[in-house]
């Protein structure tokens, strides 16, 4: 059986890495590019995935999306017999819609609650909140499962798959925790099943061999990792640190309004004073307030636990080159 060697695109460092393996190893003719589009991607990310890649590697780059019309009808469906009284009848798959919703609120959600057409919105208004470090589910709706039915495609046309993930080991001690468990060892390749195989290449490579084979191969990294981001995924990532927050702010402050937005319109969708927030504070960080990321943003800025204004970082310039990857040297 012929195979097919399909690499996640997602514009960052890692994956571009593993790109240039796939077609050094195999040649384009034998690779798949794809692209998974969140909707929360900076647009310099976006331009660099689906337009600089594609003509400085000479390759095509397919585009998937995660489709949520199944489960807002029935979203919708359980909110409209939560609004007309009749909560014994609302169901979600096996189980009952059990949370403690009232007529009012209920008839308010489902006049709001609307596919949007941007996947990472449209996930968190089903879900009625955001992801979080425990929680981290936006990875297998927005990306993985996409992926995968991209693979399965290709696989009932007659081909195995070879799924290269440009995932390394160094990235994050939650990243070696998922992938290794409590073993000393983890295997970069391994079997899914139905003609679907895993393969990650750069498992065990450090940050400073990702840009090497960028430089080697005369490709230039995503220009955000010169303006103070060290994840390019999202915009922002759940992930992101404060220092990658602050830079945000300063830089694009259009993307913290969008986030705020989104933080309206999920609360708008919960049972009332639902604690909705792109960055999660607890069970009391967001009761009566319509929007947290504001006052993240705020706490960004801070040393000391939030006890004292960083003013050197505030003398920066927001053009200024920044690399926690020491590439503006």
């Amino acid at each position: 059986m012929s195979i097919i060697h399909v690499v996640s695109m997602s514009g960052g460092k890692d994956s571009t890495a593993t790109a240039i393996l796939a077609i050094e190893q195999h040649g384009r003719e034998a690779c798949r590019f794809v692209f998974a589009d969140t909707g929360n991607e900076h647009e310099a990310t976006v331009e660099y995935a689906l337009d600089y890649l594609p003509q400085a590697l000479g390759i095509r780059v397919d585009v998937v999306r995660a489709d949520f019309t199944d489960e807002f009808a029935t979203k919708r469906a359980n909110l409209a017999r939560l609004a007309a009284g009749e909560p014994e009848t609302a169901v979600y798959g096996r189980r009952k819609f059990m949370y403690q919703w009232t007529p009012e609120a209920a008839a308010r959600a489902l006049e709001l609650l609307h596919p949007t057409g941007i996947p990472y919105l449209d996930m968190c208004l089903l879900k009625g909140g955001f992801p979080s470090l425990n929680r981290q589910y936006c990875t297998e709706y927005l990306k993985t499962e996409p992926l995968t039915a991209y693979a399965i495609d290709i696989i009932d046309s007659g081909y195995a798959v070879w799924s290269w993930q440009g995932v390394r080991l160094e990235e994050s001690p939650r990243r070696r925790r998922l992938l290794q468990g409590t073993g000393a060892c983890v295997s970069a390749f391994e079997e899914v099943g139905g003609g679907l195989y895993n393969y990650r290449p750069i498992l065990r490579w450090l940050a400073p061999d990702v840009f090497q084979a960028h430089e080697l191969a005369g490709i230039r990294p995503n220009p955000l990792y010169l303006q103070g981001q060290a994840r390019v995924g999202c915009m922002p990532c759940i992930n992101c640190s404060k220092a990658e927050l602050r830079e945000i702010a300063r830089r694009w402050p259009q993307h913290i309004e969008r986030i705020a937005e989104w933080e309206r319109l999920v609360s708008g969708v919960c049972r009332p004073r639902s604690p909705v927030s792109f960055f999660h504070l607890g069970t009391q960080g967001h009761a009566g307030q319509t929007s947290t990321i504001h006052s993240v943003v705020e706490w960004s800025k801070t040393t000391r636990g939030g006890r004292q204004y960083n003013l050197l970082d505030q003398l920066d310039e927001p053009t200024a080159c920044s690399s926690s990857y020491g590439l503006c040297e």
